[in-house]
Order: C-alpha cells, then structure tokens, then sequence
C-alpha cells in the first residue's frame, strides 16, 4: 500500500481547488483497504474518502488521510423476467454505469443521466434528479466498517434514505466504506415488461418534443436529461463548480400561504415524503435576492443557474464558502426560509 506525503488535491475536486492533503492514497478493492489500515497513517489520522470530489467543498488544506475511492466492475444477476439486479463497484463513475444500463436496456436510472460523481456517493447522498432518487431503485449495498474491517450489509430501511440524506451523512458519516451498490431495474429487453418512464418532471417533454422524441425508449429520456444538464450546468472541466449548491428548501403550508400570497408566481412541488410541507425551488429563491450571475471576487453564482457556485480560477474554498453564507443570509432575510448545503463542507 503506498501512501503519499503532501499531496494537491485539484485534481481530486471539482472546484477546482489547490488545497494539500497530509496524506493520500488509493484503494481499488476490499483487500486493498483492509492493507491501509494496518498502516499507522490510518490509525493516527483523521479519515475521508473521497470519489470524484464532486460534492465537496475544502475551505483549508486537509490535515490527515484522504482516501480516494477506485473500486470497479458491474455484475447483473437476473430477479425475474421482469426484473434485474446490477451490482457495480463504487469507484465506478455514476454516469458510465447509467450509460451501461442503457445499452442493456435495463430502465430505471435513466432520468440520473449526467450527474457527476462516483456509484459509491449515490446512495450517501440519495442523489436524484427529474422525479426520481436512487432510493426509488435501491436494493442493497456493501460497506466495510472503518474501524473493524468487516464487511457489512446494508437494506433500503438500513440506509434512512431522505432528500439528499442518508445514514451515512448522519450517524455513520466516516465510520463505513461503500464497497458497491446493487439496484433493482427494470428488465426492458422483455416485451412483456410494464414500466413506466417520468417524462413529467421539468422540461423533459419539452426537450423530447424538440428532439422530436416520442419519449418511448429510455435512451430517448436520458439524451434528454442530458441535453438539459449541459445547457443548464457548467461543466467542472471548464468552470469549477460542485453542481447545486444547496438542497431545495422544504416549508409547512401556513408559510407556504403566507409566501405564495406575497409572491404569486413563486414554484412549488408537494413533498413527497410530508403531505404537510411545500418544497421551493433554492435557485428561485437565489435568483429573487439578486444573486444569479453575479460575480463575487474570483467566486459567483452562474450566470444560467443561480443554485451553483462557480470558482472563476482563483477562488478559495474560504471564499466560496463566504459567498454561500452570503447568500443564505439573504434568502433568509427575504423570505424566512433557510437553505441548506447539500455540497458537503471540509
């Protein structure tokens, strides 16, 4: 096992963020990190493991042992005529086992075209996007306990799965590392296969009728998903960003009536998982303080989506940090919401 010394971290975030580890190393497979942690390095050290730095903001450098995550392989195993299960390793890119998932035409992953970051992150954040979450398909994952080694099984009621949370945000934040994820998809190479896509949510039917789509097929779906991400998202590549920066707020109905009256055209979806909440869209209320594409020294909120956070090249992870706090104080002044990150914070 080769551990590194004093090691920059750009090339690990998608900020883009010139901040130096203690210590790096990489693992590709259980054996491979049960060996580090017999090093002292792990012992002695604050832990983190990170994917594809995608969700992640280093407002310093790191004082310990970053852990990067390079686990891969996807295995399937057939459920039913109807069903399959596909395990994948979690150091797999999220979108090349969407990509792969289509090509079987296996439905169910499709609307999550695009979103960036590693399988492993998946089910930690719950990510989702256009009406879907990947608990909607979780059926169970592998994680080996950090501080004893063993490998451990998780179920969907295991994780505490909720909007952008999970048990392992919470109380089990750096205590397990995800080994793979397996999800239950849909097996649509069987004409006898009822399923039924989420075309609804957003501007996909919009973007199908301009692609002159039927929205039959999910690769039709997912071009369309990616079609709106890349007009709508700055790619990390070209502009340091971490995505959405905060999660959509969610209200309770007494506000939310109060709210709608004074701000008639404000967008609103029901909470799925509490009748009795309103979620507001974080970009809206971002946008309405004035905030969408203005540029703050080196850092600013893009000019097509106010919810991401961009570094123009120079930016600290301070300074974007400073940025987001701006930002929350104002939305919380103007309209008695709080909004919360749901890029994690180091």
């Amino acid at each position: 096992m080769i551990i590194s010394r004093n090691i920059s971290l750009f090339p690990y975030n998608t900020f883009g963020l010139d901040v130096l580890a203690d210590f790096f190393a990489e693992v590709d497979s259980v054996d491979s990190f049960r060996a580090l942690m017999l090093d002292s390095v792990y012992e002695t050290n604050e832990r983190l493991v990170i994917g594809g730095g995608s969700n992640i903001l280093f407002t310093k450098d790191f004082k310990g042992l970053i852990i990067k995550n390079n686990i891969q392989g996807i295995e399937e195993k057939k459920l039913s005529e109807t069903e399959v299960l596909v395990k994948a390793g979690s150091g797999l890119p999220w979108h090349s086992l969407v990509i792969w998932s289509i090509a079987q035409n296996y439905g169910g992953i499709e609307n999550l075209s695009l979103i960036p970051g590693l399988v492993g992150a998946a089910p930690m954040q719950n990510i989702g996007a256009y009406g879907v979450e990947i608990k909607d398909v979780f059926h169970e994952l592998e994680a080996i306990d950090m501080q004893s080694g063993e490998l451990a099984k998780f179920q969907i009621q295991d994780c505490e799965f909720g909007y952008r949370e999970s048990v392992f945000k919470n109380k089990f934040k750096n205590k397990y590392f995800i080994v793979s994820v397996t999800l239950r998809l849909a097996n649509l190479q069987q004409p006898s296969t009822i399923y039924k896509m989420k075309t609804a949510y957003g501007d996909i039917q919009h973007t199908l009728a301009e692609m002159q789509a039927d929205g039959t097929s999910i690769k039709q779906v997912s071009d369309a998903v990616i079609k709106i991400r890349q007009l709508k998202l700055p790619d990390p590549k070209e502009l340091g960003n971490a995505g959405s920066f905060f999660k959509n707020p969610t209200i309770n109905s007494a506000q939310f009536e109060k709210l709608i009256a004074q701000y008639p055209l404000m967008p609103n979806y029901p909470n799925v998982s509490n009748k009795e909440e309103i979620k507001i869209p974080a970009g809206w209320l971002i946008e309405q303080c004035g905030w969408k594409g203005k540029v703050v020294g080196n850092t600013g909120s893009h000019l097509k989506q106010a919810l991401v956070l961009v570094n123009y090249g120079k930016a600290s992870g301070s300074e974007v940090w400073q940025l987001a706090l701006a930002i929350k104080k104002s939305v919380l002044e103007k309209f008695g919401i709080e909004i919360t990150p749901e890029v994690n914070i180091y």
